[in-house]
């Protein structure tokens, strides 16, 4: 499961005093705020997870379970972690999809070079020999078993896991990185705070990181794709590029 780049904001706001804080805008305490809802419910879903880790796995793999009951039940774990946060906030703001980039302007600028940045991933995976095949979601326990049931199964199946590990967790990340930014403005464009952590608490979860030269350039190629799509987002004002690359890249390795 992953947590996704609320797993650094904490190591943001650990250096405040009571004298910043009081000098916040109201969009930054109202951004304080759902970004510690939005962790809140992070760490809860993750604790619930962990707890029941070795019996979910099992129910998640076993075949005797019919593969749509396993997927909707994973799928509810994995919104719970990458979606349910964020939904949470943007209902108790009533904010819109389309406030967050979700809109046709800038639509496919923002999805061709979103794609663009998988490029280094996808040729380091093929120069290592790490390259197994392209299929959206392989990644995904129980990708193959749903492509395997057959007409509605798979299309049902494959729905609900474009729509979860694909939207859901591909929007979560413009969501955080937004509230990040409007919390911790940055004058330097590039230093975009909401990318930054949001990259490097990816390569953190998913333990994408070490000592070799070959370590240490995956975890460059994966900074460069998570960062890279968010600075696309923020010159674009689009994030549709964002929920493309996790459709069609992401997980697909």
């Amino acid at each position: 499961m992953h947590a996704k780049c609320t797993v650094l904001y904490t190591m943001l706001t650990a250096g405040e005093n009571e004298m910043a804080k009081k000098t916040l805008t109201i969009e930054q305490k109202k951004a304080d705020i759902d970004l510690y809802i939005i962790i809140a419910i992070t760490v809860l879903v993750l604790m619930i997870y962990m707890a029941f880790q070795a019996p979910i796995s099992a129910f998640a793999k076993n075949p005797e379970v019919h593969v749509l009951i396993r997927t909707l039940v994973m799928a509810g774990f994995e919104f719970g972690v990458a979606g349910l946060g964020m939904t949470t906030v943007m209902l108790l703001r009533k904010e819109g999809f389309r406030s967050y980039g979700l809109k046709k302007e800038g639509a496919l600028k923002a999805i061709v070079f979103s794609l663009l940045m998988g490029i280094p991933h996808i040729l380091f995976l093929i120069l290592t020999g790490s390259f197994k095949g392209y299929l959206p979601f392989q990644a995904v326990w129980m990708t193959r078993d749903v492509l395997a049931g057959g007409f509605p199964v798979n299309v049902i199946g494959m729905i609900i896991i474009a729509v979860v590990w694909g939207f859901f967790e591909g929007f979560n990340y413009a969501v955080i990185s937004d509230k990040i930014n409007m919390r911790y403005p940055s004058r330097n464009r590039w230093l975009n705070w909401g990318a930054i952590v949001c990259a490097v608490a990816c390569i953190l979860i998913h333990g994408a990181i070490g000592v070799t030269p070959e370590n240490i350039i995956e975890t460059a190629t994966i900074f460069m794709l998570i960062y890279g799509m968010l600075m696309v987002k923020a010159f674009t004002g689009n994030a549709w590029g964002i929920v493309v690359l996790f459709v069609f890249l992401w997980n697909a390795f």
